[in-house]
Formats: C-alpha cells, sequence, structure tokens
C-alpha cells in the first residue's frame, strides 16, 4: 500500500514557527506532526510519497528515504498552485488505489485501516460548528459533495484532509477548473469524482488532531499526553529530592536537580539540565539540550531544543522554538482579567484562540532581556530581542 502526504505549503497560520521550517517539521509531544503520521502509517502502508515545496531540504534532510521501515520518495511542487496540482505530481509514482493525507494535521491508525476498506473514502469528523468548516454533503454514507462552510445546515460531517482514493482521482483532475482563489482544488476533483464513482464517508473512531494556528497545537500536546506513559531513560540523573507524580518520560543523559517537582503528564528531552527546584507541571513538553534553570515554573507548554529558560521565570500555555533564550525574570502572561478568549494575530487577522489562557509564542532563536513579561497571545518572529523589562504588548515581526 502506499500513501501521499502533501506537505508542500507554507503554512502562513502558523507563523512565527514556520518562517524558519515547514510545518510538517513543528514538534508536538515531543516528535514532529510527519513523524506522527508515519507512525501512525507503519503496518498500513510500505511507501510513501511526500509531495515536499516549502523548505523541501529541510523536510529531505530530515526524514531521508526510510522511516523505520517505510520507504520514502520525494516529488517537488516548486509552483503554488493548488493540492490538486500537488497530488497530479504523484501520478506516475502510484500504482493502485492509495492513501492521501494533507500534512499539516494528526490521524490516528485506526481510522486510516477503516476507510482502506473501500476503494473510495473520505475520512470525516462530526462537529458542533460545522459553518467553520468544509461540510460534507451525504446520502446515506455516500458522499455527494463538499460545501464550504455553508451558512445553513447541510450535515456536521466535516471534511478533515484524509481519504482513500482509487486512480480513477487522476482521471478527474484533467477535467477541474481553476478556483476563484486561483488554484486548482482537490476539493473539486473530488467532488467530479462522486458524479462517476462511489466516495465513502468514514466517520473517525479515534483521533483527528488540527494543527491550524500555533495553538491549535497545544490542544493537540495536551491530548498526545494522555496517551503517554512513564519511561525513565536508565541513563537519565534524577537527584535525590525531586518529586514525579503521574506520567513522565526523560530523555537519555538529562539531569533533573534535587527540588524539582514534576506533575504527569510531561516529557522532558535527553541532555537537558532541569533546576533546581524547578516546577514542571502539566502539559508541558520540553525538547532536547534544554536548561530550565532554578525556581521555573512551566505549564502547558511546548520548548523546542536548544532553548534556555533561565531562573525565575513563568512560561504558561506557550510555545517556544529553537534555540530561544529567556532572560531571568521573564514572564509570559496568559489570562485576561476579564475572563475573555484570548485573541492573535494570525497575518493581518485578529483571530479568536477560542482558549481562555494562552500566553506567547516565540519563533526559533528569540532572545529576552531580563525581566521582560509578554501579554496574552502575541508573538515574535525568529531572531527578534527585547531589552530588558520591555512589556510586550503585541506581535514583534522581523519586517518591522
Amino acid at each position: 500500500m502506499q500513501a501521499v502526504i502533501l506537505a508542500a505549503g507554507k503554512s502562513t497560520r502558523t507563523y512565527p514557527l514556520t518562517l524558519t521550517k515547514p510545518k510538517p517539521l513543528l514538534k508536538i509531544a515531543g516528535m514532529t506532526i510527519i513523524e506522527h503520521n508515519l507512525e501512525q502509517l507503519r503496518g498500513v502502508a510500505d511507501e510513501v510519497i511526500v509531495v515536499a515545496g516549502y523548505k523541501a531540504e529541510m523536510l529531505k534532510n530530515f526524514l531521508g528515504e526510510n522511516y523505520r521501515g517505510i520507504k520514502i520518495k520525494y516529488v517537488l511542487q516548486e509552483e503554488m498552485s493548488g493540492n490538486a496540482s500537488a497530488l497530479a505530481l504523484v501520478r506516475e509514482h502510484i500504482k493502485d488505489k492509495f492513501i492521501l493525507m494533507f500534512g499539516d494535521d494528526l490521524y490516528s491508525r485506526m481510522d486510516i485501516r477503516n476507510i482502506l476498506k473501500y476503494d473510495n473514502a473520505i475520512l470525516a469528523q462530526k462537529v458542533d460548528n460545522p459553518s467553520s468548516f468544509g461540510v460534507l454533503k451525504v446520502d446515506g454514507d455516500r458522499f455527494l459533495e463538499v460545501i464550504e462552510k455553508p451558512q445553513e445546515f447541510i450535515s456536521d460531517l466535516v471534511n478533515i484532509g484524509c481519504f482513500v482514493f482509487s486512480q480513477d482521482i487522476f482521471q478527474v483532475l484533467d477535467d477541474i477548473q481553476l478556483s476563484t482563489r486561483g488554484e486548482y482544488e482537490l476539493t473539486d476533483a473530488y467532488n467530479l469524482l462522486a458524479k462517476r464513482k462511489d466516495i465513502t464517508v468514514v466517520p473517525i473512531k479515534d483521533f483527528w488532531l488540527p494543527t491550524t494556528y500555533p495553538w491549535s497545537m497545544l490542544k493537540a500536546n495536551n491530548f498526545l499526553l494522555q496517551r503517554i506513559k512513564t519511561d525513565l531513560s536508565r541513563k537519565s540523573k534524577i537527584e535525590k529530592g525531586v518529586t514525579i507524580k503521574g506520567q513522565v518520560v526523560v530523555g537519555d543523559n538529562t539531569v533533573i536537580k534535587s527540588g524539582v517537582y514534576i506533575e504527569g503528564p510531561v516529557i522532558i528531552g535527553a541532555k537537558c539540565v532541569i533546576g533546581p527546584n524547578t516546577y514542571l507541571r502539566a502539559g508541558t513538553v520540553i525538547g532536547n539540550n534544554c536548561h530550565i534553570g532554578q525556581a521555573v515554573e512551566i505549564k502547558n507548554s511546548i520548548i523546542g531544543n536548544n532553548s534556555n529558560v533561565a531562573h525565575l521565570s513563568y512560561v504558561g500555555d506557550s510555545i517556544l522554538g529553537d534555540g530561544v533564550n529567556f532572560g531571568a525574570g521573564t514572564i509570559t502572561a496568559n489570562l485576561r482579567h476579564d475572563g475573555k478568549n484570548i485573541k492573535s494575530m494570525a497575518g493581518e487577522n485578529l483571530v479568536d484562540s477560542g482558549m481562555k489562557k494562552l500566553g506567547a509564542v516565540l519563533g526559533d532563536g528569540v532572545k529576552t532581556g531580563i525581566h521582560t513579561s509578554f501579554y496574552p497571545g502575541v508573538k515574535i518572529d525568529p531572531e527578534m530581542t527585547t531589552l530588558p523589562g520591555d512589556i510586550v504588548q503585541k506581535d514583534i515581526r522581523s519586517n518591522g
């Protein structure tokens, strides 16, 4: 069985994290998005074709040509002319029916296996707010068409970007037209295919974890952390006076100093130094080669590789990229006084995160001066800095 992962897009809605790396290389629960999906394809597919575009070399260098027994092949999408164009590029490599997945979101092996019972099928999720999605119009379990963000109720089943298709899908690619966005859209392709072949809609039974915005990663992170089991590397050093509660993973050659208090689920990578007297709360994931200093508190946050959170700092409901350095006493505020949802900029749009608590999102290589304070929901582009005592009330962008 072959699988195709569409991973060419630039993903501007996850800026600043994707300014320095393609979205499939963002980490959730200690593993990149593409690794999560390849793990789910183990035992299901023996070859995966990755359609790469934005920062393609980073993706190739990271994955190589084999992932734990799965052969990896790359196809380059040089012109970003739509996801249907991306699919058309793999036509000559496909031998039979195949799995198609968007490279942005996380899917489950159980659900992937369920759609493989059919020649053509769409994986779907029931949602409470279908008007925010591409809604699947159905007749029983037969797919009729996708209707984008309908204002009237069509169904509560939405398209989540995971499919199985026969080679018939390639025939209809030649017949679709440019959309109003100036792209060749995959939705147009399977809308047309549905007029010629039966396509079955299969609701998920396990999970779908979208990663549309940076804060979506925190939700996915929390979900996946509920599934971890305690694994304390024998090569790690945990000093006397450390308290560990709940499920906690600690990597090789990590030192956890006396007075550290950990409330799982928590993941700590390899070659880290934690503490002394550090408080790691549930939902925290710390990458490899990180230093978390004395009297630091971290809660429900993702910390990238090679990052340093110096003493007397607080990180709550935040995402720190790789190589971030927090000066001593840096604080991320994560709650509005009025209790309303926190809004954050996505491009030029102010977006409701749907979260009551949301801290800061920092790109790779950000450095803060001591006693920097962040307002909830602010973001900083890679390699930017703050001065001692700065109060960051809005996004800091590298283009000014």
